[in-house]
């Protein structure tokens, strides 16, 4: 009953003429939408812009009747952006969302909405953390050209949110730092903006590395290194501070010892940069001599152009092909692309810092601190005899002329100058003629009369009244204390080794026996001997390791026999070098 009365009354009040006149009504009917919605409801509710993205198809009929196409995951990406490029949402999501490459169509509604929402306050300039995932489809969005007015304006947003989310996410990095580069390539972008990336630095060190190696005093034009005398100088002299600064730079920015963290650093900066640059210098000679390929090719590869996929990491659509170009990014980093196809021409091989040139390093640091700071040795490690050899080599050379070269300090016995003017005026009286005494007697006279002062005779302090006065003889040579260079005073005469003039290192590395060769080592040295090509490769097979690899073991363990290595390389291949033949054939007739 009461239903029915509550009916009727309803009925009633809908009648009334004037209730359908009033403000508190509207004509508006709301057909697909509830007019009051629960929580649950709210949740689950999407708005229309979300059903049009969805409804883009990843069928495409062809609009001139032809057979329709799939299209790929990364092109429906591309064309659900452009609709979605500029809407924003107010829903935010608490959640989490994880997908390796993540895509509008990886997400569920409420995700879809966290996201838009989230994206809205980064393009307020609020960038919050979230899933890392979104943050990299903000990315993906960022190099499709989704809201962004043109490629530097992309540019810079990329780099912006990189620079603030790694904060959150440091892994974002490796990527980030990548797709930044393939955007400016791609988009043609003037390199400076990438002269501070850790890639063209890398790519600055390697091409100082590779000037040095090439252009530093040469080996003289039909002399080979292992020729070169002790005493010449493997760098100018006196030292080009400025070109050995930045061989230095490069060198620690690719090697995993870093001199500039070196305590002898600290005290000998001078001496630490001249002969860790002099070493590196001589052994990209040494490479070139006894090796395949140069220094920096064995170290971190060889340039060569390869295929390169830009943004291959990244969920990436170019709706058009893209135009043949050339990019630059640095003299030894140059990208190509033709007929839509990319190949990069760069030095492919590892991108990370050199061992092996650490090792050379450590070695400098160590063997000249036995020299000029003792009390502070490093632990010696094993290296090559070579190596060694060629650190000593520089060592003597350096502070030898150094020592030459210091300022000569002369301390002048300031007592002795009465008997420096005596001697000067008793030689000004024996070269005056008769005339001058008599005018300067007349002199002496006027200014007795005037009540003057006679001047003091100015004294001819010739180099001899100095030099006898001090004592010195003058050919005497300027003594330099060994104090001032932390060196004993035989390390200055000219000697053959480092070890040879300063006992302390050769305490510290005793000379080892010369070593056996194995068989493949023994049989590859015979058959150089006997110019035969067929048994040397069998030799190299035979020893399980490569080419270069054997020749260094047999260097090593032929250097005590002559003091150099005995194999270098040539136009023709490896071959002993003509010099040491006798010694190599009586070294291998008596074993």
């Amino acid at each position: 009953m009461a239903d029915q009365d509550i009916k009727m009354l309803i009925e009633r009040i809908m009648a009334e003429a004037r209730t359908h006149q009033s403000a508190r009504f509207s004509n508006e009917t709301y057909a697909d939408e509830p007019i009051l919605k629960t929580g649950r409801q709210m949740q689950n509710y999407l708005p229309d812009q979300y059903r049009k993205m969805r409804e883009i198809s990843r069928w495409q009929d062809d609009p001139k009747g032809g057979a329709g196409r799939w299209l790929s995951e990364a092109e429906l990406f591309y064309r659900q952006g452009l609709l979605m490029a500029d809407f924003e949402d107010d829903c935010p999501y608490n959640g989490t969302f994880k997908s390796y490459f993540p895509t509008y169509n990886a997400m569920s509604d409420r995700q879809l909405r966290g996201y838009f929402t989230w994206r809205a306050q980064v393009r307020r300039g609020t960038v919050e953390e979230t899933s890392t995932s979104f943050a990299f489809l903000y990315l993906y969005e960022l190099i499709c050209g989704i809201g962004v007015d043109n490629p530097l304006d992309g540019f810079n947003k990329i780099k912006a949110f990189w620079d603030v989310y790694r904060a959150f996410e440091p892994g974002i990095d490796r990527f980030a730092r990548v797709w930044l580069q393939d955007y400016a390539v791609f988009h043609g972008l003037d390199p400076k903006l990438l002269r501070d990336s850790k890639t063209v630095m890398f790519d600055n060190a390697l091409i100082e590395l590779r000037r040095a190696a090439r252009d530093l005093v040469p080996a003289p034009s039909g002399q080979t290194p292992k020729r070169r005398k002790t005493s010449e100088p493997t760098l100018p002299l006196p030292p080009d501070e400025v070109r050995e600064e930045r061989l230095m730079a490069a060198i620690n920015a690719l090697s995993t010892y870093n001199l500039s963290s070196s305590r002898l650093d600290r005290s000998h900066h001078r001496d630490l940069r001249h002969v860790a640059c002099a070493v590196y210098v001589r052994m990209a000679r040494y490479y070139d001599t006894h090796r395949k390929t140069g220094i920096v090719a064995s170290l971190f590869g060889e340039e060569t152009a390869m295929p390169y996929t830009m943004f291959a990491s990244a969920v990436f659509f170019a709706p058009e092909r893209h135009e043949d170009c050339e990019y630059r990014l640095d003299p030894i980093h140059i990208y190509r692309c033709q007929n839509g196809f990319w190949e990069c021409m760069r030095i492919h091989g590892s991108r990370q810092k050199s061992s092996k040139l650490g090792e050379m390093m450590r070695a400098c640091d160590q063997r000249l601190r036995l020299a000029l700071d003792p009390a502070h040795p490093l632990k010696e490690e094993k290296v090559p005899k070579y190596l060694a050899k060629i650190i000593d080599d520089e060592i003597v050379a350096w502070l030898s002329w150094d020592a030459a070269h210091q300022p000569v300090k002369i301390d002048i016995d300031l007592s002795q100058l009465g008997h420096i003017r005596s001697a000067a005026a008793q030689t000004r009286e024996a070269l005056l003629i008769d005339e001058e005494r008599e005018d300067g007697a007349s002199a002496e006279a006027e200014a007795a009369d005037s009540g003057q002062p006679e001047a003091e005779p100015v004294a001819d302090a010739t180099v001899e009244a100095v030099a006898a006065a001090a004592g010195q003889d003058e050919s005497d040579e300027p003594t330099i204390s060994t104090e001032q260079f932390g060196v004993v005073a035989p390390l200055l005469a000219p000697t053959p080794a480092f070890a040879a003039a300063t006992p302390a290192f050769a305490a510290a590395t005793p000379a080892d026996a010369t070593n056996e060769l194995a068989p493949a080592a023994d049989a590859y040295l015979r058959a150089l001997l006997e110019h035969n090509a067929v048994q040397a490769e069998s030799a190299v097979v035979q020893s399980e390791q490569s080419e270069d690899m054997l020749v260094d073991t047999i260097n090593e363990a032929l250097f005590d026999l002559v003091g150099d290595t005995v194999i270098e390389f040539s136009a023709a291949g490896p071959q002993i070098i003509e010099d040491y033949e006798a010694d190599v054939r009586g070294y291998l007739d008596h074993e």
